[in-house]
């Protein structure tokens, strides 16, 4: 099986299952336009935050990892709306993406539920706990990798007993399980495994994904206790 074959099979589910809509389109022309880099998710992997923060009955949602506000789009559309106490708080480090993902949400209708903001995702989590914003339901991280044993720490302390930590990008081609690795990428993504291995208030999984986005995977972290 080669990408050509993995795409086809992923364009073929977004039209079947109807994964887009014009938002969504205008989200991703948006981000094209303004020359962010097209790393976010793919539709049926939207769908699937989606479907998991309902499954949660997520009222609170965290993301690390902005973007152009596709993924917030998705987890934004979860949330129970007209109820005062849903919250999603997305964080981004490149003032420029922000802007865009705001437009992308305004167009979306979810600027009453959904706030970015800007600035070291580490600063802006310590910001979070200090004024005692969370326990969130549901934390998405999709950031700089070097930082993820970080971002998992920060996660630990802001949810509580059956929240969902989900982690994108950690298989990396395959190169995850390369120990010898220098790339930083790949040393934050074995960090944070081994941080999440020998953390025992958590249950863990991690998934391969092949399709338009290439061979990657996502972390699936319970918190248990």
């Amino acid at each position: 099986m080669d990408r050509a074959t993995w795409e086809a099979v992923d364009q073929y589910f977004d039209s079947v299952l109807s994964l887009s809509d014009p938002i969504f389109e205008s989200a991703l022309a948006a981000s094209r336009a303004a020359g962010l880099p097209e790393i976010q998710v793919a539709p049926n992997q939207g769908r699937l935050l989606q479907m998991l923060a309902r499954m949660l009955g997520a009222r609170r949602i965290l993301e690390i990892g902005t973007l152009g506000g596709y993924s917030a789009i998705w987890l934004g559309r979860a949330l129970p709306q007209g109820d005062a106490g849903v919250k999603m708080i997305s964080l981004e480090y490149h003032p420029k993406h922000a802007t865009v993902a705001r437009a992308n949400l305004e167009r979306a209708g979810l600027t009453k539920v959904v706030e970015v903001r800007v600035g070291p995702a580490l600063e802006s989590l310590a910001a979070i706990a200090k004024e005692g914003a969370g326990p969130f339901d549901l934390v998405f991280i999709d950031a700089d990798k070097e930082n993820n044993p970080n971002y998992f720490d920060w996660s630990m302390k802001l949810t509580r007993p059956g929240s969902l930590i989900v982690v994108d990008n950690v298989v990396r081609r395959g190169a995850v399980a390369d120990a010898a690795s220098n790339d930083p990428e790949i040393r934050g993504t074995r960090a944070l495994f081994n941080r999440v291995a020998a953390e025992p208030r958590v249950s863990a999984t991690a998934i391969q994904t092949v399709g338009v986005k290439g061979y990657d995977g996502l972390a699936l972290i319970r918190v248990v206790s």
